[in-house]
């Protein structure tokens, strides 16, 4: 079995958004709302871990940065 690429930062703000939308539905199922809810969690996760990484990176820079002046 192929692992999945990891969707970037992007596109999984726009599947959040997406899942968002058919929460906002009354008519969403039970079990159809299990399902989108963990991977809304799991989106979310891969998001604050992106961000995490991107300000490290830019703290790291801004150090460089500081000490080469």
């Amino acid at each position: 079995m192929t692992k999945q690429a990891e969707p970037t930062f992007t596109d999984a703000m726009t599947e959040l958004e997406s899942i968002l939308t058919r929460l906002d539905e009354d008519s969403v199922d039970i079990d159809r709302l299990a399902k989108e809810l963990r991977r809304a969690t799991e989106l979310l996760e891969l998001c604050r871990s992106k961000i995490r990484k991107a300000e490290a990176e830019v703290t790291q820079i801004v150090q460089q940065l500081d000490t080469s002046d």
